[in-house]
């Protein structure tokens, strides 16, 4: 699960030279193929599918997986920053379009009941694969759905085998017309507040663009999803539209992080090295 010791001198050289390297956004983005626009929130900065990949993998050392739609970091923060606090992961599931008449009536007491009961089930897999088993503690933060913008957000609290400390897993979903725009946060616990502080920021920061709307749903053309909003939570998504993946590329980090919090990280990767101030590679467009 832990790369080799003897890659990270190879890798230290490599992961500075991509964390100067990068290039941040202000202002408002246009993600994928006129998919959707984000304006980015005031505390944060952008980077965008193809630097998103390479920090990813490169720098956090993840295994290879598709290009997401970028990333957004804290403007005082970096991915090797030793204050570093979050990021959030922004990619796009096309799982076709998810009726949500189910949330008025969701006990999420007893879907959380289920949901631990397929966590555990899905622990011997996550052995085999290679990776820790996990256990769902509970919620960080309850289910929220607003029915009128169609964004739907979540936390869950983890623990993985060996670790004393608990992770956060953060989800924001935007449902579209044709799949959800999905918002991964995933850091320590104990930084739920900082995330919680900038929650509705990051909520209203994305918006689909005319034409993958919702309300632009064709019944006549678009696919319906075979779940509702229960089954996007419980994750019965996941293993057919990767969503779950995007959670295992962190595995890796969050393994370090449960050790001794991010700056584990750093260290580990990167050595004891004074980490330098943030370059600013922002442009606003």
């Amino acid at each position: 699960m832990l790369l080799s010791f003897a890659l990270y001198p190879q890798q230290n050289e490599e992961a500075d030279q991509i964390v100067k390297n990068l290039k941040y956004q202000t202002g408002k983005i246009v993600l994928g193929d006129n998919l959707a626009t984000l304006t980015v929130p005031p505390h944060f900065r952008y980077i965008d599918g193809k630097q998103s990949k390479l920090v990813l993998e490169n720098v956090w050392g993840n295994p290879p997986g598709s290009e997401p739609l970028g990333m957004l970091f804290l403007k005082n923060e970096t991915p090797t920053s030793a204050n570093f606090t979050f990021a959030i992961t922004i990619a796009f599931s096309e799982e076709g379009y998810i009726k949500d008449d189910d949330a008025k009536d969701m006990n999420y007491d007893d879907l959380l009941d289920e949901m631990k009961e397929d966590t555990k089930e899905s622990n011997e897999e996550r052995k085999k694969e290679g990776y820790q088993s996990v256990e769902l503690v509970g919620w960080a933060s309850p289910p929220f759905y607003d029915e009128k913008t169609k964004k739907l957000h979540w936390a869950k609290t983890l623990k993985f085998e060996g670790s004393e400390i608990d992770t956060l897993n953060y989800n924001i979903r935007m449902l579209g017309r044709k799949g959800v725009l999905v918002l991964n946060v995933i850091a320590d616990i104990d930084k739920l507040p900082q995330v919680n502080q900038e929650l509705d920021a990051i909520v209203n920061s994305t918006e689909f663009n005319e034409g993958s709307r919702y309300a632009d749903f064709n019944p006549g053309l678009d696919t319906v999803a075979a779940y509702g909003i229960g089954g996007l939570i419980a994750g019965k998504v996941l293993a057919k539209a990767g969503i779950f993946a995007l959670l295992l590329k962190f595995w890796k980090v969050i393994a370090l992080a449960v050790i001794g919090g991010f700056g584990v990280i750093k260290k580990f990767f990167f050595g004891e090295k004074e980490t330098p101030p943030p370059t600013d590679n922002t442009t606003n467009t």
